[in-house]
C-alpha cells in the first residue's frame, strides 16, 4: 500500500541529537504515523497506525525497552 505523504510536515527526534542518526516523525497525515530517516527525506518512510505509535511512544517513556 501507498500513501502519499506530500502533505506531512515533519519533526526530527529531540532526542537523536547533532550526529546526523535522526528520526524523522510526520504529522498531518490521517490515521497514521510516518517516519524516516533524516539522512534520506526522498527515501522510504514506515507508516505505523496512530493507535499503535501512541502505545509505542508510551512505552519508550515508561522504560519498556530500556536494557
Amino acid at each position: 500500500m501507498t500513501t502519499d505523504l506530500t502533505s506531512a510536515k515533519w519533526f526530527k527526534s529531540s532526542y537523536s541529537g547533532n550526529h546526523g542518526d535522526c528520526v524523522e516523525v510526520g504529522a498531518g497525515v490521517p490515521e497514521i504515523v510516518p517516519v524516516r530517516d533524516s539522512k534520506d527525506p526522498h527515501g522510504p518512510a514506515l507508516a505505523f497506525d496512530a493507535a499503535a505509535w501512541t502505545a509505542f511512544v508510551a512505552s519508550v517513556k515508561t522504560g519498556a525497552f530500556d536494557a
